[in-house]
């Protein structure tokens, strides 16, 4: 005779195959990007072999007080660059990157200069990137070096530390917020400044850029800048405060940043120790736009 205890356990294992089989069937049916309605799952998906070119333009105006004197430094750089798919190591991203033009422009009490960026221009470095878009390496940027003059020697790899936006580690949908932190060290001749930033991100709903279908997020930012040098035969020491606020747009689809727009102000002090010994207030804003363009 059939024991119904058994027929019931039956029917219970089945229903459980069934049920896993609908899910799995569904999930097959998802694209890998998630769905906006119940969560995006953004990633950084370039091909390999894929080739991306960014515009990088960079805006900056400098404000010190001297002794009761106001001096004005307006600064403003651009930088197209390719960025190359090597494949993927470990799950993160290889990427080649090549500086293809860059030019800047100084604008102080001092003068105008527009340093010479023949040695810069048509020169690579590897970079290793999570699909989060960590920069996790930036292999041979440091050496990548142009001459400010009296200013000293600065390298590419500063521009680079954070290029990339970072993505959220879980599924989003609109409303929804991340935190992300990035670090940026840039030498100033025999010195060193370090940046530390942290960005509270939301996704605030989603537009088309240049026929890219975009996830567009907005992000408050908050950090702090410190370090010191020497110039003239002065010891500086830098401290600030940072802030702003940012927009960028990611293709989730595609699996590909797309835009950023930044306005980041930072307010702080120079430090002055040396034959004359002062601390000059210190304000800067800066707007930094990076696009696809290809």
């Amino acid at each position: 005779m059939f024991h119904k205890k058994a027929f019931k356990t039956q029917l219970v294992s089945l229903s459980i195959i069934l049920a896993f089989s609908i899910l799995v069937g569904c999930a097959a049916k998802l694209p890998i990007w998630g769905d906006p309605q119940t969560g995006l799952i953004l990633r950084y998906r370039m091909a390999e072999d894929q080739v991306l070119k960014y515009q990088l333009t960079i805006k900056q105006t400098q404000d010190v007080e001297v002794m009761g004197q106001q001096m004005k430094t307006e600064t403003k750089g651009e930088i197209a660059f390719t960025a190359k798919s090597k494949g993927l190591k470990e799950n993160n991203h290889q990427l080649g990157i090549t500086i293809d033009s860059m030019n800047i422009n100084i604008n102080s009490p001092q003068g105008e200069i527009s340093p010479d960026m023949s040695s810069v221009e048509g020169k690579s470095f590897d970079m290793t990137m999570s699909a989060l878009g960590k920069e996790l390496d930036l292999s041979g940027a440091e050496s990548i070096q142009y001459d400010l003059g009296q200013a000293g020697k600065r390298d590419v790899a500063t521009n680079f530390q954070a290029v990339f936006p970072d993505l959220a580690n879980k599924p989003v949908k609109v409303g929804d917020t991340w935190a992300s932190k990035d670090g940026i060290n840039e030498k100033i001749g025999s010195g060193e400044i370090k940046i530390s930033l942290e960005s509270l991100n939301t996704l605030e709903g989603f537009e088309t850029v240049d026929g890219l279908e975009c996830a567009k997020i907005t992000a408050k930012i908050t950090g702090t800048l410190e370090g010191g040098g020497n110039q003239g035969g002065a010891d500086l020491a830098f401290k600030g405060d940072i802030e702003g606020t940012e927009t960028w747009h990611f293709a989730y689809k595609e699996g590909l940043f797309v835009k950023q727009i930044a306005d980041v102000f930072t307010k702080g002090t120079v430090s002055v120790r040396g034959p004359q010994e002062m601390s000059i207030p210190l304000a800067q804003n800066m707007k930094i736009e990076i696009k696809l363009i290809k």
